[in-house]
């Protein structure tokens, strides 16, 4: 054991030069190293090391992006719109901003799970902070359709019904619909099935006329429960993906239908994003510790969450993998938990849960890179039951680099990390999100750096949009917020992200994905705009519920991402000039439209601002100007603020305009909250914490490094802590 300093006047310990916050400390010393057999003075004496080998190189990154940031605008102040694109992107080359790019190559990455090579399916995004959602995303491997189908949009149904029989008849035609489709018999329609027999290793299937039918493929049978006579689940596996069809005639649901089905079961969510960034509020070393240590549950097995039902209290657990019988009656295990990803924070934060010798804060994302590998060196070595990588990979996301050097940088960083705990070089895998405009323009040169380790692209139009403001602020007023998604550059970067990653090798081999769907109540709207992911090559993209996990599975059933990907593979690339084509207004506003646009950003930043500031909500449902609940994180937030920052920039708004603005939507979003029992009203001061943060995202945001959130909002969440 080291010997360390206490003090107890600011809870904190002092290792290996070190101050660290004791919440952080106690998790580390007295649990997580005890238990993955780690020496702690070992883990804080090379951790103190690494820190200091990083830290100033981490700070040189960031001082370039805010010299590159310089160069454009002045660019941009000299070459008033419209400039000549031309000389605008070799600007961009002479600054470094845009790279040459070198040969073609493949990635090689190696000792990929299953989960993220083979099988095309959703992925959540879920905060890591709270254990009731971190549980509930890692058991989303399977869901109930008939469930989502019935709380859902996607039927219409008797609003003024308890239980709505009706809905739950056409619950089970549309599932029966989506059976016929992608697993057809021979002979007939589930809905005509009257009993189900394993038979000589096939599947056998009694239709009401008396006839006997089969599946017109066999081999989409794979297993079962119960007697192969009459069995109590089936078990069948489609593009990659299962189903279990369980069959109870003594249900109330089974009743209801000639083949006794009471419920189709969804292989949903294949992998989950465990998320220590965007969507959690952690400012302080007692919110890093319980981030590490749901962590550390979570692939220990030991995580639970306590949620009330009918006035019962009741415990959510990790899923245990799934049983069944193969076909010739040997045992078949299927995991019954998604594959879990970790993402860590990016370049930009600092933490005070550790101060280096200067006392400084030291960079969030190195800290997460030691602990969050720490807490997972049992999954690691193959001692965690059941193991979360059977490859003895651990999966990290790394969110806002800024081109190819950043990812150098993060690849330095995880190898030091290897090194500490003797790990195989390429141990830590990584995600790349091209969710920064440096990034998009340089994709391939970003893979080609992580060419060893990388495992998953994706777009994320929300945070891309955000840095596509900040980067052209100066270039001139943006279109409307509504417009945006209608930009050239946007479709651009979403094709060209696929044609990069299946260019590089991704083809069965690592991750395409796309991003979230952000309104969790509109299932139907989703069924018909989401199936447009697979189509695009994506083998996984982001959903906001366990019920849109379900419901977006079905898409990867309708279409098969292999073959759309080899089709893409033969299209031609995006022309950069697409990508560099800045979203600037052309059209003529009136001042109605201005003011919507304007109320519209005002209400989305107070409203997720207030439960970030004021209840350390980093992620859930926010009401929007007209009462739709979306899902909302930082992102978000970085688009609206910046939105609002370039407006008036450009004179389109007026600062006055923008205060009467937020006054305004502060009334609209405390009456929206006026239900929730630790809501602080913003109204009729204007003088809260919440209120003056989102005061300064706006008025400050040319200054937020890049357009980030992230400075502002822990500077009043701590100052919010303190004064509770």
């Amino acid at each position: 054991m080291p010997s360390p300093v206490s003090t107890s006047k600011n809870n904190r310990t002092t290792v290996a030069g070190l101050s660290v916050d004791n919440h952080l400390y106690t998790l580390v010393n007295e649990k997580v190293c005890p238990a993955v057999n780690f020496d702690n003075e070992t883990f804080w004496n090379k951790s103190a090391k690494i820190i200091a080998r990083f830290t100033e190189k981490n700070k040189q990154l960031l001082d370039k992006r805010e010299k590159l940031q310089a160069k454009i605008d002045q660019w941009h102040q000299a070459n008033p719109y419209p400039y000549n694109l031309d000389d605008y992107k070799q600007m961009l080359y002479d600054i470094g901003y845009i790279v040459p790019e070198k040969e073609d190559f493949t990635i090689e990455t190696t000792n990929i799970d299953e989960e993220i090579a083979h099988i095309p399916g959703p992925q959540l995004v879920v905060p890591v902070d709270k254990p009731r959602f971190a549980v509930n995303a890692t058991n989303t491997r399977w869901r109930s359709l008939f469930d989502a189908l019935y709380t859902s949009d996607v039927i219409q149904k008797n609003k003024s019904a308890d239980y709505d029989k009706e809905l739950e008849k056409k619950v089970v035609t549309y599932s029966f619909d989506f059976l016929d489709k992608i697993i057809p018999l021979q002979e007939g329609l589930y809905h005509q099935v009257t009993a189900f027999q394993i038979n000589d290793g096939k599947l056998s299937l009694t239709l009401e006329n008396g006839n006997r039918t089969s599946l017109k493929d066999d081999a989409l049978i794979v297993g079962y429960a119960g007697n192969p006579d009459n069995p109590s689940s089936l078990v069948f596996k489609h593009n990659s993906l299962h189903i279990e069809i369980k069959i109870d005639p003594e249900h109330e649901i089974g009743k209801g239908n000639l083949a006794g089905v009471r419920d189709i079961i969804m292989e949903s969510a294949i992998t989950v994003i465990q998320d220590c960034e965007d969507s959690v509020a952690a400012v302080d070393g007692e919110d890093k510790a319980t981030v590490y240590n749901n962590w550390f549950e979570l692939l220990e097995g030991t995580l639970t969450a306590d949620y009330s039902r009918n006035g019962q209290t009741l415990t959510r657990k990790l899923a245990s993998n799934k049983v069944f019988k193969d076909l010739q009656g040997n045992e078949l295990i299927l995991a019954g938990r998604c594959l879990l990803f970790v993402r860590n924070v990016g370049h930009l934060p600092t933490t005070p849960a550790v101060l280096n010798e200067q006392g400084e804060e030291v960079p969030e994302g190195i800290l997460d890179a030691l602990v969050t590998t720490l807490c997972s060196l049992n999954d690691i070595h193959g001692k965690s039951k059941p193991l979360n990588s059977t490859k003895g990979s651990l999966y990290i996301v790394k969110p806002k680099m800024h081109g190819p050097e950043e990812v150098a940088f993060t690849e330095e960083i995880f190898a030091a990390v290897e090194d500490l705990f003797k790990l195989p070089r390429y141990t830590l895998k990584m995600g790349i999100m091209d969710e920064e405009r440096r990034t998009t323009l340089n994709l391939k040169e970003c893979l080609r750096v992580a060419r060893h380790r990388v495992v998953f692209i994706n777009t994320g139009f929300l945070d891309r949009t955000g840095d596509e403001i900040h980067t052209s602020i100066q270039a001139g007023p943006f279109a409307p917020k509504s417009r945006l998604k209608e930009a050239l550059w946007l479709a651009a970067y979403e094709d060209q992200n696929v044609n990069i990653g299946l260019a590089c090798g991704f083809h069965k081999h690592a991750q395409i994905g796309k991003g979230m769907w952000a309104m969790p109540d509109e299932m139907k709207a989703m069924m018909e705009a989401k199936i447009g992911h697979p189509k695009s090559g994506a083998n996984t993209a982001w959903v906001p519920s366990p019920i849109a996990a379900a419901l977006h599975s079905i898409h990867y059933h309708l279409t098969d991402v292999w073959e759309n990907q080899k089709k893409i593979m033969q299209r031609e690339h995006r022309d950069i000039n697409d990508i560099l084509t800045i979203p600037i207004n052309t059209q003529k506003l009136t001042p109605e439209e201005i003011q919507k646009d304007l109320e519209n950003n005002c209400q989305g930043i107070l409203g997720y601002v207030v439960r970030w500031v004021d209840q350390g909500v980093g992620c859930s449902k926010i009401k929007d100007i007209h009462n739709t609940e979306l899902m909302e994180d930082r992102a978000t937030l970085r688009i609206s603020s910046q939105h609002i920052a370039n407006w008036l920039v450009h004179g389109v708004v007026r600062k006055k305009q923008v205060e009467d603005a937020l006054q305004k939507m502060a009334k609209v979003v405390d009456e929206q909250n006026s239900n929730d029992p630790n809501y602080e009203k913003m109204t009729p001061s204007f003088e809260s914490l919440a209120y003056q943060a989102s005061y300064d995202l706006i008025f400050n945001g040319t200054l937020e490094p890049n357009g980030y959130t992230e400075p502002t909002l822990n500077k009043y969440r701590l100052l919010k802590k303190q004064s509770n």
